[in-house]
């Protein structure tokens, strides 16, 4: 099964996200701020990311973003926020943003898991 990381400083995110993942037969690690977030990630080393953007600082997110990847992290990263909305610009992915894809909040479930599961290897969905 797929393992599969949120780092989230929300708890109803995590718990909704969680929820539908475990239904859908991932294994489903979270932490809720980026420290933690980046001891599970180098533990566990999950198969696929899902970062908030903003928790203890404005720019958590994309910190630990650029983070992973310096260290040589490759595995699929995914923005899913509100931030966009709440600073009304747009977001795209790209060497100033190294994650996959960037997802607004509020997603449908459908949307966020067939986004996931384009991102695993069909011998892991």
């Amino acid at each position: 099964m797929p393992k599969i990381a949120i780092i989230d400083d929300d708890p109803d995110i995590i718990e909704a996200v969680t929820l539908l993942l475990r239904v859908n037969e991932h294994i489903v690690l979270s932490a809720g701020n980026i420290r933690d977030g980046f001891e599970l990630i180098e533990k566990e080393q999950p198969d696929l990311v899902i970062l908030d953007v903003m928790m203890d600082e404005p720019d958590d997110g994309f910190f630990l973003a650029i983070k992973l990847r310096k260290k040589g992290f490759t595995m699929p990263i995914f923005m899913l926020s509100s931030v966009s909305k709440a600073l009304g610009m747009e977001f795209g992915t790209g060497e100033s943003l190294p994650v996959d894809e960037f997802l607004e909040k509020p997603i449908s479930p459908k949307v966020l898991l067939d986004k996931i599961n384009s991102y695993l290897t069909p011998n892991e969905v």
